[in-house]
This record gives structure tokens, sequence and C-alpha cells, in this order.
């Protein structure tokens, strides 16, 4: 009885999260984010997803600002080429990437000023300004676990798993 409960919160959630996300997931260059691999053997898209989702839920149990975790953590890292091989700007890519996931973001669609600042903080200490809102510091807390954990690979990720599926 407590896994069918659990499982059933597990999916409400997953729903309620696509409904944050869904025009930015069925965009083509969000999308296109599968094409450049991030840490290890992780692409861009599947990076975003999981630190999205994961903002996501704690901001809601925080009862912070989840949308606006979910949609600038999916966009956090919308820069769109692979920093593994060129550049299109001169400095470090650590420092650099958010200014160009922040452009394309708002170019492409409206985001709020949490998101924005989902977006241009997620690198904080890089970005020396640190985030404005705690929506961004979440954000920028769970990314740095979620690169770590992709790096190490360490843990299972059964709810990106879902999501994956729903969106395929």
């Amino acid at each position: 009885m407590l896994l069918k409960s659990s499982l059933e919160q597990e999916s409400c959630a997953v729903r309620e999260y696509l409904e944050c996300v869904r025009d930015l997931i069925d965009h083509e260059l969000v999308r296109s984010m599968k094409e450049y691999i991030q840490h290890s053997d992780i692409d861009c898209f599947e990076h975003s997803l999981y630190v999205s989702f994961s903002s996501f839920r704690l901001c809601k149990w925080l009862g912070f600002d989840y949308r606006s975790a979910a949609r600038g953590g999916l966009l956090h890292d919308f820069f769109l080429y692979d920093w593994h091989q060129s550049k299109p700007y001169e400095g470090w890519h650590g420092i650099m990437h958010p200014r160009i996931a922040l452009e394309n973001g708002n170019r492409h669609f409206h985001l709020n000023k949490r998101e924005q600042d989902v977006i241009r903080k997620h690198m904080w200490p890089l970005t020396l300004t640190p985030p404005r809102y705690k929506e961004a510091w979440i954000v920028m807390l769970v990314d740095k676990y979620c690169a770590l954990m992709e790096i190490f690979k360490f843990g299972k990720r059964r709810s990106l798993r879902r999501i994956q599926s729903l969106i395929a």
C-alpha cells in the first residue's frame, strides 16, 4: 500500500512538472541540447532535466516558486554548443556560458526575473554576483550536486527515466 501511494505521488509530481515546462521541452532548440555532452556520458538535455526536476521537487516542498525553478533549471545550460570542442567566444566556459544560456533563453522564450536569475547565477561563485532569489540558490546547489552525481556516476534517477519516457 505504501509503495502504491509513493508511486502515485511520483506520477502526480511528474505530471505537474511537465505542465510547468511542456512548452520548453517541446521546443526544437531545447531538444537539440541532446546533441551536446555535458558531464561524462550525460548530454546537456538530460543534465538540465535532472537539475530542473530535482529543483522543482525541492522548491515545491519548501513552498518556493517551483515553476520558475523548473523552467530556469531546464534552461540553465541552454548554450547550444559542445564546450569540450569549441566555443563561440573567448574565455572560460564556466564563467561565460550562463550569459550565453540567458541570451538564448530570452531570445526564444519569455522568462520572468526569477528564471533569468536562475540561469545567470547558476555558476556562482564563478559568476561573482550571488543569486538574488531563493529559487536561484536552490538550482545553483542542485546543479552542483547533479554534476557531481553525473561525473562520478552515483545514484539512480528513477523519476528522470519516467519523465524521459513521457516526452520521448
